[in-house]
């Protein structure tokens, strides 16, 4: 029997209406993954859609609450080689894992892997906004063919902000220095674990095709953070780590603008 190198964590929290459209995405791959379900907030609700796909259930026993936590504890119970933290509202398309896989067998140095990744708004796929145009410019460098196990070129990409969509990446899990995503942030946790890992040894492989889709609606926790101003602040927090202070203040500036794209 073939060995199975990689693995969807479906995170998963309260009672989401998308979670099952996220379930079936994933049991729905080209490439026939490993599916299990890491949850801190097991309900019925939760052991209902496990139990009609028959996927096994973990779940985070802790006082200690947070996103960080969360996103720890999925990889860390990933036993293949990739893992990835698939977010119960959004969507891998049929080749997401195929391509993962592949990418992974041609790179065998890599640290995280990722693809580019579509907004999905109601029933709509918006693949063009400013955002994700964004996105797409600071990425740039990780076009040319071995630059992405240069430090300068991994914190190149981040020193604008971030262009990698959390969701869309698979951890490459003995090479993931634990806890990744230890940091007192809302929204930002995943730039922060970026940088953490962008000084580690291992390349950034980007595969430049939208194989996932990130839902933005108005019961995000994104959303939310947005409406309530943390974003800004950590932004600031996180730009800090590449510019000195009264440059990171302006490039905060000018990112915020992008936070309209979730109104």
């Amino acid at each position: 029997m073939k060995e199975v190198l990689h693995t969807f964590v479906v995170l998963a929290y309260k009672e989401s209406s998308y979670l099952e459209e996220c379930i079936k995405s994933v049991i729905n791959q080209k490439y026939k993954s490993k599916v299990v379900i890491a949850t801190s907030t097991m309900n019925d609700y939760i052991k209902e859609i496990a139990s009609k796909y028959d996927i096994e259930i973990f779940v985070r026993e802790s006082d200690e609450k947070g996103i960080g936590l969360d996103f720890d504890y999925a990889i860390e119970i990933g036993e293949t080689e990739l893992v990835t933290v698939a977010h119960q509202d959004d969507i891998y398309d049929y080749e997401y894992s195929f391509e993962i896989v592949n990418a992974y067998k041609k790179n065998n140095d890599a640290l995280i892997l990722f693809p580019n990744y579509y907004e999905l708004k109601g029933v709509n796929r918006e693949y063009k906004n400013i955002n994700l145009k964004i996105k797409k410019i600071l990425l740039l460098p990780l076009r040319v063919k071995g630059r992405g196990k240069s430090r300068f070129v991994k914190r190149l990409i981040l020193r604008f902000g971030d262009p990698i969509g959390c969701p869309s990446v698979t951890f490459v899990r003995k090479k993931v220095a634990f806890p990744v995503f230890n940091f007192p942030y809302k929204c930002d946790v995943d730039w922060a674990a970026w940088e953490k890992m962008s000084r580690q040894k291992g390349a950034f492989v980007y595969i430049n095709k939208y194989l996932m889709g990130h839902r933005i609606h108005d019961d995000s926790t994104t959303t939310e953070i947005i409406n309530n101003n943390i974003r800004t602040k950590e932004d600031y927090q996180v730009l800090c780590k590449f510019w000195p202070k009264w440059i990171a203040k302006i490039i905060a500036r000018v990112y915020k603008k992008s936070e309209k794209n979730n109104s």
